[in-house]
C-alpha cells in the first residue's frame, strides 16, 4: 500500500509540475519567501517546502509527505504553535542545535541550493496544504532519522520507518489523520 501511495503521489508531482510553472516562480529565485509570495505561495506552503527540502529532499516522494505531515500533525495538537511556520521555528531562538527541526538552529543558510529539489519541495507543500496526500505517518508527531537514536524516541511508540526517517506516535494517545489541510490558516 505505501509503494503504491508513493507512485501516486510521484505522478501528482509530476502533474504539478506545469501548475508551478505557470505560477511564474523563477526557479533562481524560490528559495526566497518575496519569490514564493510573488508566485501566490502563503508563508505556511514557503516554510513546509523549506521543512521538506530540509529534512527530506533525498527521500522517496513518501518520505517527503510523510516529513510534511509531522508539521500538519503538531499544527493540529494543542501541545504545538497552531500556524505551520511557527511549528518549524520553534525552539532554536538561544541555543543552537535546541529546535524541533535540525536545519532550523544549525548556523546555515537557509536558502535551497538544489533548484530541482526546492521546485518538488514547492509541489508536495502545496499538494499536503491542498489536502491531496493522505497521512502515512497514521498522526505521528515525532520522527528522526535512522542514523541517530534520540533519547527522547523511548518514550513514544513507534510507527513506522518511511525512508531515512522513524516515525513515532504518541503513546497515550490514539493516532489519527489529520484531515483538514488547512490547519493554521
Amino acid at each position: 500500500m505505501r509503494y503504491l501511495t508513493g507512485i501516486l503521489l510521484s505522478l501528482a508531482v509530476i502533474a504539478a509540475t506545469a501548475d508551478v510553472s505557470a505560477s511564474g516562480l523563477d526557479a533562481g529565485k524560490a528559495a526566497s519567501l518575496d519569490a514564493s509570495k510573488k508566485a501566490g505561495y502563503s508563508p505556511d506552503v514557503h516554510c513546509l517546502a523549506q521543512n521538506i527540502y530540509f529534512e527530506a529532499r533525498g527521500e522517496p516522494m513518501v518520505g517527503k509527505v510523510a516529513v510534511a505531515h509531522v508539521v500538519l500533525n503538531r499544527a493540529a495538537d494543542r501541545r504545538w504553535p497552531r500556524r505551520v511556520c511557527s511549528v518549524i521555528k520553534q525552539g532554536g531562538y538561544k541555543k543552537r542545535h535546541r529546535c524541533q527541526f535540525s536545519w532550523w538552529c544549525d548556523g546555515r543558510s537557509d536558502q535551497p541550493m538544489d533548484r530541482a529539489a526546492w521546485k518538488e519541495s514547492l509541489h508536495v507543500a502545496k499538494m499536503i496544504k491542498k489536502g491531496v496526500a493522505n497521512d502515512p505517518t497514521n498522526g505521528a508527531l515525532w520522527y528522526h532519522a535512522v542514523s541517530v537514536s534520540p533519547v527522547w524516541a523511548k518514550k513514544l511508540d513507534r510507527y513506522a520507518r518511511i525512508g531515512q526517517h522513524i516515525f513515532y506516535t504518541d503513546p497515550k494517545r490514539a493516532p489519527k489523520q489529520v484531515a483538514d489541510a488547512s490547519v493554521g490558516n
